[in-house]
């Protein structure tokens, strides 16, 4: 049984926005298929046409790759009109059917209120199905990092899914859960907490996220991002006419300036700009193109608020310029783009220059 689709969980309402950049970025790759996404329903499935394996084009779209997706997936056909009185056997053989064999079993929900209800269901089967997995030799101890997901829509459908180490997410449903700092003065600094996790390896946060450095955070009132900072130790210039945590300020370790950050200039090449302004994606691009470019910073991350339609065509063209600008005055940088869990209508970009 050989996969013939991909399977992708997004936010609910972006539907459309991953169906239009997995239709993108396959048909680039030299794939035949087409998306199916239901508004509302969180995920997107890609159905290939092509005579190659799903798990092909899978390692061909890294999920680190995409924007609106939280997690990547090959999977089976869906199974639907599941019986109440014996959910499991159809489950059992195709997973069987399939000849894969699995580390670990996750039962998922999309994240919307209709789905978060199939809650108690899923718990009542995770042993069962461990249980029958294990005596059919589906799920073991050895079997290459595989897992199998199961992503419940219905108390009578399912969708059968694996994953692979180094191309999906390592958290349940692809939602990486924060908790909010309580002195933090907005719920905003979830964002760029969540940012540097998606960004930055764990294991260079010493490095990169270093006390002593410095910083710049354009519109930064109250506060949310500039709090991340001085959490790491580092000097920041917070830009913004409004006010300032005063907890941020005790600290000794923000600079508040009343000026434009659309027009501020640091005085020194800075170690990170941060920027959370609401304002329209282009102005937000030149803004930050001009940083890069002129090697303000070493490394950055932005917000960029989208439109109500067409917005993976907004992001797509957005960061296409912004390449392209820094191709030109010959700066070599790593862009990356992502539709955090803690974003609603914006993305989060990063960019690390390397020259």
């Amino acid at each position: 049984m050989n996969p013939q689709q991909l399977l992708f969980y997004c936010r609910a309402g972006f539907e459309s926005d991953l169906a239009a950049e997995i239709a993108t970025k396959a048909a680039a790759l030299g794939w035949q298929g087409y998306p199916v996404a239901q508004p509302q329903s969180g995920h997107v499935s890609f159905v290939l046409t092509d005579e190659r394996p799903a798990n092909a084009l899978h390692r061909d779209l890294p999920l680190a790759s995409l924007v609106f997706a939280r997690q990547s997936l090959v999977a089976l056909e869906p199974l639907t009109g599941l019986s109440r009185e014996d959910r499991l056997s159809p489950i059992i053989e195709q997973v069987v059917a399939s000849g894969w064999n699995f580390e670990s079993l996750w039962q998922e929900t999309p994240d919307t209120n209709d789905a978060k209800a199939l809650a108690g269901l899923i718990k009542a089967l995770q042993r069962p199905l461990e249980s029958i997995l294990k005596k059919r030799g589906a799920l073991r101890r050895k079997a290459g990092g595989r897992r199998l997901h199961l992503l419940w829509t219905e108390g009578d459908r399912v969708q059968l899914g694996m994953s692979f180490p180094g191309n999906r997410s390592e958290q349940p449903g692809g939602i990486r859960r924060l908790r909010f700092p309580h002195d933090a003065p907005s719920r905003s600094t979830l964002k760029l907490e969540e940012a540097w996790h998606e960004f930055v390896p764990r294991d260079q946060w010493e490095t990169r996220l270093a006390e002593g450095m410095q910083a710049a955070d354009l519109g930064a009132a109250p506060g949310g991002w500039t709090w991340q900072l001085v959490q790491r130790g580092m000097q920041v210039y917070a830009i913004d006419n409004g006010p300032m945590d005063r907890g941020l300020m005790a600290t000794g370790l923000v600079e508040h300036l009343r000026e434009d950050g659309f027009v501020w200039a640091p005085p020194m090449r800075l170690d990170w700009l941060v920027c959370d302004i609401v304002d329209k994606p282009a102005r937000v691009i030149d803004m930050v193109e001009r940083w890069l470019v002129k090697r303000w910073c070493r490394e950055a991350v932005f917000n960029l608020k989208l439109p109500m339609k067409r917005r993976w065509e907004a992001v797509s063209e957005g960061l296409a310029r912004l390449d392209r600008s820094l191709a030109e005055a010959g700066v070599r940088a790593e862009i990356g783009c992502r539709h955090l869990y803690h974003d609603r209508e914006e993305v989060t970009v990063h960019v690390r220059l390397l020259n």
